[in-house]
C-alpha cells in the first residue's frame, strides 16, 4: 500500500459539499485515513477571484502515481471542474502533494508537488495531518517548511 497527500481546493458552488463528494470519490480508490480540517484563505496566483477552501488528506491506495492522477481528473471532470485558464476558479482542484517518499519529475506529474514550499494554505493543512514528514527534496519537515514559508496570505481554519 502507498501513502498519497492529496489536497483539496475549491471556490466555487457548495464548497463542502463538493468537499464531500471528493472524498467519497476518493475513497474508492483506496482508504482515506485521515482528513485535516477545512481551510478558508484568499485566491494564490490570480486574486481577482473568490477566495479558496482548502482540505488536506492521507489516501492509502494500491494505485501507482500516474494512475492516481487519472482517476483524480477523472473525479475532478466529475465534480463540474473545468480548466479554462491557469489559477483560474474551479469547483473542484485535487492535487497530489506527496505520495510516499517517491519524486516523481514527468511531463504530466511532478511529486513532491513543486509548489507546495511556497503556499501557506497547503502547508497549514498538510501540518495538521503530518508534521513530521520529511519532504524528499528539501530535507525539512512538513512543519519546518511552514515556518519557513514567505507566502503572506492568510489562513483560517473554518471547521
Amino acid at each position: 500500500m502507498h501513502q498519497a497527500y492529496l489536497l483539496l481546493g475549491s471556490n466555487l458552488g457548495d464548497r463542502d459539499q463538493i468537499f464531500n463528494q471528493a472524498i467519497e470519490s476518493l475513497a474508492t480508490l483506496g482508504r482515506v485515513l485521515t482528513v485535516s480540517g477545512r481551510y478558508e484563505t484568499a485566491a494564490w496566483g490570480r486574486t481577482d477571484q473568490p477566495g479558496f477552501l482548502n482540505q488536506a488528506l492521507l489516501l492509502q491506495t494500491t494505485l501507482e502515481p500516474s494512475l492516481l492522477l487519472d482517476y483524480i481528473l477523472s473525479i475532478e471532470r466529475q465534480l463540474g471542474r473545468e480548466r479554462k485558464e491557469r489559477y483560474g476558479p474551479r469547483t473542484i482542484d485535487i492535487d497530489i502533494l506527496l505520495y510516499d517518499d517517491l519524486i516523481v519529475q514527468t511531463e504530466k506529474l511532478m511529486i513532491p508537488h513543486p509548489e507546495l514550499p511556497n503556499r501557506r494554505f497547503a502547508l497549514t493543512a498538510l501540518t495538521e495531518i503530518t508534521p513530521n514528514y520529511l519532504h524528499p527534496e528539501k530535507n525539512q519537515t512538513i512543519q519546518e517548511l511552514l515556518l519557513n514559508c514567505s507566502d503572506p496570505l492568510p489562513v483560517h481554519l473554518l471547521s
